[in-house]
């Protein structure tokens, strides 16, 4: 069983965001493997131990990326490759074109990812790459089993369960309660340092820059309005409710 895992690098959710000049401040920022991300490694491993096969964790992005990767390696994985060119667009059509790339080249039976990535909530190039190799998927999987060259997943269907029954090879999108990630072992990260990573560039990949040129663009980046102290209205309901009104209408300005 060869299993593909896309990997993003992201601020750790504990960093506090700094933006300026329109652009995120990454000084002295933690990064981390995507937290989505985490549960699709782990799903990955956990196949591999059952079935046998292969794990190969792949990212695009800068070479600060590399060290999400070599995490995942001392989670378990097998081998990582880290595309890297600064040619390549920053949306999710550049990303998914990118690995489409390289996967298309690739022997494979499952591909898993996050269900999105927690900087931007895009959650678009798993999709957008299922689409590119012409291969089903389901997002946000709760539960995955796999014999007879198929797969039974749960999935989230924002507080429904959807069980959905598809052919391999197929990719999935992990989402939160699929199970525990792993932390890596000190074992583990000493046999990271010894597995196989590859970098790519676009000439590997023979990829041209229109291919995986950004189709958006960012127009402005800005924090939200800090959030204010709530109102407690008190009264009779009546009372509360013409209230409430009288704020909606004139404070907030939405009605």
């Amino acid at each position: 069983m060869n299993i593909i895992v896309l990997v993003k690098q992201t601020f750790d959710t504990e960093e506090k965001i700094v933006v300026e000049q329109g652009t995120v401040n990454e000084d002295g920022v933690k990064f981390v493997i995507n937290p989505y991300d985490e549960y699709a490694v782990e799903q990955a491993i956990q196949i591999r131990d059952d079935a046998g096969g292969k794990v190969t964790v792949v990212s695009v992005g800068p070479e600060r990326a590399a060290e999400a990767l070599r995490t995942a390696l001392a989670m378990g994985a097998d081998e990582a490759v880290l595309i890297h060119d600064d040619r390549i667009g920053h949306d999710e059509q550049a990303v998914a074109a990118a690995l489409h790339a390289f996967i298309a080249q690739e022997q494979y039976d499952i591909i898993l990812g996050g269900n999105f990535s927690v900087d931007n909530g895009a959650g678009q190039v798993a999709v957008r790459l299922a689409k590119m190799l012409g291969i089903p998927h389901t997002s946000s999987i709760t539960k995955l089993d796999i014999a007879a060259g198929k797969a039974v997943v749960h999935r989230d269907a924002e507080g429904d369960l959807e069980v959905v029954e598809l052919p391999l090879p197929a990719l999935f999108t992990a989402q939160q309660g699929l199970n525990e990630p792993r932390y890596p072992s000190l074992q583990g990260i000493m046999k990271a340092k010894k597995k196989p990573f590859r970098e790519l560039s676009l000439d590997d990949l023979n990829l041209d820059v229109g291919a995986v040129a950004a189709r958006t663009a960012r127009t402005e980046l800005q924090l939200p309005p800090a959030r204010q102290a709530g109102k407690i209205i008190s009264g009779e309901p009546a009372a509360q409710a013409q209230e409430l009104f009288r704020l909606l209408r004139t404070e907030a300005k939405v009605i």
